[in-house]
């Protein structure tokens, strides 16, 4: 087993041994705990009581984050020349069509975004087997497959995040940065768990949050008493 750092030991020192904090306190203690030079992604790990492998259990959604992810995020819009107007104007990084998707073709993928429209989404199909495993293909369940591509764009760049569960039960996803006030990490978790709250499928029994965990890039994680946690 690898041992401990200095900074690994001081933030396990501050973590009760099998306490379930609140969701306020988490937020709190993980800029306590963390140690890293940078500015670190807050992130919040939900263990649910579903089945993804039954698609009547998948839980999938969309959120927008109250104090937005803290994060530059690189958007490419793929339309009509008509629409690379609005989108330039809502501020996409990169917009185009045929052009991009021969970059894509050749291997580029440099963006955290992409969205498009409906109407030229079978070009944009052909290039699943490149986007998709780097979860970059637009669908319309997460509105990245849209007419209104500038509202889509200014609604990922004002914290708009997307999140699904695993084939393990699991919904990984940031919910901001160590350097934002405790407040602020509170506000957006608190919304990222009420919008799962609400998705939880008709089909899945018994207890749907199994386990809630708050860390940071490099922190241990806390354990969230779920019943600390309105609306759910």
């Amino acid at each position: 087993m690898a041992r401990l750092t200095k900074n690994q030991k001081a933030a396990l020192s501050k973590i009760e041994a099998g306490k379930a904090y609140s969701l306020k306190e988490a937020a709190a203690l993980v800029k306590e705990i963390t140690t890293a030079k940078f500015d670190a992604s807050v992130d919040i790990d939900v263990r649910l009581g579903v089945d993804p492998r039954k698609a009547n259990q998948m839980v999938r959604g969309i959120a927008t984050l109250p104090h937005g992810t803290g994060k530059t995020v690189r958007v490419l819009v793929l339309c009509t020349p008509d629409k690379e107007e609005e989108a330039k104007a809502a501020g996409a990084d990169f917009v185009g069509l045929d052009d991009y998707i021969s970059k894509i073709e050749g291997g580029w993928t440099d963006v955290d975004i992409i969205i498009t429209m409906p109407s030229v989404m079978a070009k944009v199909g052909k290039l699943g087997r490149i986007l998709g495993p780097r979860n970059l293909m637009p669908n319309p369940k997460t509105g990245t497959v849209t007419t209104e591509v500038g509202k889509a764009v200014t609604e990922v760049k004002g914290g708009k995040i997307d999140f699904k569960v695993d084939k393990t039960g699991i919904i990984h996803t940031s919910v901001g940065k160590v350097s934002f006030d405790a407040d602020k990490i509170y506000d957006n978790a608190l919304e990222v768990l009420q919008t799962i709250s609400r998705l939880k499928p008709s089909a899945a029994k018994g207890t749907y949050f199994k386990s809630i965990h708050i860390s940071s890039t490099m922190s241990p994680g806390i354990h969230v008493e779920t019943k600390s946690v309105a609306g759910i």
